[in-house]
This record gives C-alpha cells, sequence and structure tokens, in this order.
C-alpha cells in the first residue's frame, strides 16, 4: 500500500528511488519509535495508515483508490487529538498533493530543509498547525 500510495503522489521520485526506500520503510514500519495507525474499511480492506510520535504526523499515506474521500483528514484528525497540542508535519517540497492537503488543513511551513533526513537531495518543508480551540 504504501507504494501504490508513493507512486501516485511522489512524482519527483524516479523507480530507483522508490526501490531503495523500501528497505528503509520496512525498517521504521518494524521501530518502536512510531506509533502506527491503521484506517480500514467496514469490509477490512487497507485504506491507509498514520505513524504518530508525540506531536507529529512521522507518516500519512492512503491507498490511491481512497484519494479524496476524506481518509487522510480523518487520520490527520486522530493525530491531533493524540497530540493534544500543535501538530507538526515534514512533507517533500516536490510533493505539491500532500502540501495542498496540509495547508488545507490549516498547515503553515515554518521551515525548509535542503536535504530529507536521509540526506538524499529532496527538499523538506516543515509545517505544523496550532491545537483547536
Amino acid at each position: 500500500m504504501w507504494e501504490r500510495s508513493v507512486r501516485a503522489t511522489h512524482h519527483f521520485l524516479a523507480d530507483s528511488d522508490v526501490v531503495a526506500l523500501r528497505p528503509l520503510v520496512a525498517e521504521e514500519l518494524a521501530s518502536d519509535a512510531v506509533d502506527w495507525w491503521v484506517l480500514e474499511s467496514a469490509a477490512e480492506a487497507l485504506i491507509g495508515f498514520l505513524g504518530f510520535a508525540s506531536d507529529r504526523i512521522e507518516a500519512l499515506f492512503i491507498d490511491p483508490r481512497y484519494h479524496r474521500q476524506g481518509a487522510g483528514t480523518f487520520l490527520v484528525a486522530h493525530a491531533q487529538s493524540l497530540a493534544g497540542a500543535a501538530l507538526a508535519v515534514d512533507v517533500n517540497e516536490q510533493n505539491e498533493a500532500a502540501l495542498r492537503f496540509y495547508t488545507g488543513l490549516g498547515f503553515s511551513v515554518t521551515g525548509r530543509s535542503p536535504t530529507d533526513a536521509g540526506g538524499r537531495a529532496f527538499p523538506i518543508l516543515h509545517m505544523k498547525r496550532a491545537a483547536p480551540v
């Protein structure tokens, strides 16, 4: 599901980038550093998943078949309830759909890094949204 989502949204990644990321994603999914939340349909089909730690969305991926149906918004609302305060997320600068999604949910850019956490040349936008009142 992660790979289908990435291929549908991360058009700036080459096939070799996606292949190189697979083991890193598997390692992250197995880590205890992030709490993982899975969203399923009533028929138990995987819709998407959220990685959350402290006050930060670490990962949010939705199966492309469920894009623009509220699943991402639902998972962000869940993350906000877990955070209890301001909520942060990092977004690939080249992922324009994600940037529009988070901006539409009230996040604003608070900083930029020229590379991703792995030092790869994919600029990251740091975004934050205040806690709802």
